[in-house]
């Protein structure tokens, strides 16, 4: 149960995708990586351990290997649903409510009646221009509180949640004022703060549960699971010819389209600033990993899954297939990543959509619109997708590390009929 603690731990301590990223990066300082800033020169050597980070939010670690073949990379998001807190801050009345917006598509009734507080970053003025700060509020600040049933008795036939109206959190009864909070937790006056990046978070810490303790059920599982256990396997791996890159990217929950997102430049800008004029010859002989949580076959509703083709908790590491390109699995991307877990001793289980059912998608296949590599879909079984609790299984956890472990120790060359190790 020691990795799962330690999952645990990881997750609570990342309340937003800032959080995330400062999570990963001081474990990647522990292990000896040398941060890199993307406004300055890079001198890199050989056997160098490097990282970069983009807008706080999304990460980029590698080490250098001299005549590397290729690129092997792993790529989950940090972010995940949440509601966002408008810079206007406060509702006041008889009670206050923070004024929030929907961030991602979130189970709505998952997060009534919860303990919540706000977590984020917060931009300040100071002598010389702005500086950044982290906040993590970290204490049991509100709750969205539910209709009772006395007054809406339908309501077991099924709600509509309106985001405007019915899912304001109540923060105190008229009394106390959050941008105080906010400064404090900054270590500023609220008068310096110019603007801010703040999230609402469930505060319930993870658990397992279950006859033997084998499920967990814990915030964010979606996807800071795998940021966690693809940065493991990443510390842990032992490359020798191609280069390992670890990257973790903001605003998959919101279509990638930004900046620091998939499907930006962020990460081409990288792998060319560290290879130089090697980079579309090393391209060849990559591959990527998109690393995102799969739904699981569901116990009180079996219908809603593919019959033959429906994961379960613990039965391993899920691959993704989709016809439509939501995910981008294909027979060479496949074949790779199974004769890699046959390496590692992993079992693997297949996903497909319900062919009658719209499903969601994830960072790889817009990730291969910049850096064009094959690309295999994978992610860890999951219920309650998008709720402010999920739950997963204990055993699925370590196979995933050893998987991503193998991976980025593995060296591939392209060759006229496919590849080789």
């Amino acid at each position: 149960m020691t990795e799962i603690k330690s999952l645990f731990q990881f997750i609570n301590d990342s309340p937003s995708a800032y959080h995330a990223v400062a999570s990963a990066e001081k474990s990647l300082k522990e292990d000896g990586y040398t941060r890199l800033f993307e406004g300055e020169k890079w001198s890199l050597t050989d056997g160098g351990k490097y990282y970069v980070i983009r807008n706080g939010s999304s990460l980029i670690a590698f080490r250098c290997i001299k005549n590397a073949s290729g690129f092997m990379i792993a790529a989950s998001h940090t972010d995940s649903p949440a509601f966002r807190v408008k810079l206007s801050g406060e509702k006041c009345g008889a009670y206050s409510r923070l004024d929030v917006e929907k961030y991602g598509g979130m189970i709505y009734y998952s997060w009534l009646d919860r303990p919540l507080s706000v977590a984020g970053r917060v931009v300040l003025s100071t002598e010389n221009g702005v500086e950044c700060r982290l906040v993590n509020l970290d204490v049991d600040l509100c709750t969205i509180p539910s209709l009772a049933i006395h007054l809406n008795r339908g309501v077991n036939d099924g709600i509509a949640l309106n985001p405007a109206r019915d899912m304001l959190p109540l923060y105190s009864l008229g009394k106390g004022s959050l941008a105080d909070k906010i400064a404090a937790a900054a270590n500023t006056s609220p008068d310096k703060i110019l603007s801010h990046d703040l999230f609402l978070y469930n505060r319930e810490r993870g658990i397992t549960l279950g006859a033997e303790d084998e499920l967990i059920l814990c915030p964010r599982l979606d996807d800071l699971e795998s940021v966690y256990a693809s940065l493991r396997g990443f510390l842990s791996s032992t490359p020798k010819a191609s280069i390992p890159v670890y990257a973790i990217f903001d605003n998959e929950e919101v279509g990638s389209e930004t900046k620091q997102g998939a499907a930006s430049t962020f990460l081409f800008d990288t792998l060319s600033r560290i290879v130089g004029d090697s980079y579309l010859t090393m391209l060849a002989s990559s591959m990527m990993l998109s690393i995102d949580n799969a739904h699981a076959l569901h116990p009180n509703h079996p219908e809603m899954s593919d019959a033959d083709n429906a994961p379960v908790l613990g039965g391993g590491i899920v691959v993704k297939f989709n016809a439509n390109q939501r995910y981008t699995t294909d027979a060479v991307s496949h074949a790779l990543f199974l004769e890699m877990c046959n390496r590692a001793g992993v079992k693997t289980q297949r996903y497909y959509n319900r062919a009658d059912l719209p499903g969601g998608s994830t960072l790889g296949s817009i990730s291969n619109t910049r850096v064009a590599i094959p690309t295999v879909d994978i992610g860890f079984a999951q219920l309650a997708m998008h709720s402010a609790t999920e739950t997963a299984a204990v055993s699925d956890l370590e196979p995933m590390i050893e998987a991503t472990r193998v991976f980025f120790s593995t060296a591939l060359r392209a060759t006229e009929k496919g590849f080789e190790f």
